[in-house]
């Protein structure tokens, strides 16, 4: 008994025994979304959950993309272009409006950009 309390092997360690616990967690949704006037096309390019580029020409407006992911954290971005005088972007995480632009102009283009959703 006296060496027990000398080295203290006993275990005070509040969890000792215990298993890890799993916590569980939703998916991050995001939705890229661009919009414009009825009849207008767009070119659009945009990255996936791991940020691969892809590309959609001629998309007629309004056109959106939803990404689920359930990885800690990612960069949505979006560009595009359409053939009218005016276009939107919007990018929404978990239902939640992030990064919203409208613009006006001959052949319009923009971008919408959330660096860590």
């Amino acid at each position: 008994m006296r060496l027990h309390r000398i080295f203290g092997s006993e275990d005070l360690n509040a969890n000792a025994g215990a298993g890890i616990e799993i916590v569980q967690f939703n998916p991050k949704v995001v939705t890229y979304e661009v919009f414009g006037p009825a009849g207008t096309t767009a070119s659009i390019n945009y990255w996936d959950a791991e940020a691969n580029t892809h590309q959609v020409n001629a998309a007629p407006l309004p056109w959106s993309y939803t990404i689920s992911t359930t990885l800690p954290s990612v960069s949505a971005n979006i560009m595009a272009q359409g053939d009218g005088n005016q276009i939107g972007c919007r990018i929404t995480v978990d239902g939640v409006v992030r990064e919203e632009k409208h613009v006006d102009g001959v052949n319009a283009q923009t971008y919408c950009l959330v660096k860590s959703a």
